[in-house]
């Protein structure tokens, strides 16, 4: 896909998620998208321009209003496949995530293993909780 050169520097995992947003509910307002995406109404206004500047999103109006407040943002063909690009791109980082989190967590365990088994900071070992000293019988 050939990017203008004219546009701006787009957060991947931002895009995805209005990508996704949109392609369910095209009619949303950028207000409504805004909160739908955890971030500001100007974050929000420059991830959807430079959606549009790529060419992967389209502004169409779809209520004729002199106004023009209404508007519908569609996916393009070319932001279809973006998107799959992008999907997979993400599920590929999380699954090397994942597997460097378990690479680190087995490490950690081996360290605590060769700590030993006796070792007061080892919670397997550690009292389960306080414990109340026993009074002398009668």
């Amino acid at each position: 896909m050939v990017t203008p050169i004219n546009a701006p520097h787009l957060d991947e995992a931002l895009a995805l998620r209005a990508l996704e947003a949109l392609e369910q509910e095209p009619r949303l307002s950028q207000r409504a998208l805004s909160r739908e995406l955890g971030v500001s109404l100007g974050k929000t206004n420059y991830c959807l321009r430079a959606l549009i500047d790529k060419g992967l999103v389209k502004l169409q109006n779809f209520q004729q209003n002199p106004q023009k407040l209404k508007y519908a943002y569609l996916l393009t063909p070319q932001g279809v496949e973006e998107k799959t690009r992008m999907t997979w791109r993400f599920l590929r980082r999380k699954e090397a995530e994942y597997e460097a989190l378990q690479a680190e967590i087995a490490a950690l365990r081996a360290s605590v293993g060769e700590q030993g088994a006796g070792s007061s900071d080892n919670p397997v070992n550690a009292p389960s909780g306080p414990r109340t000293p026993r009074r002398p019988g009668p």
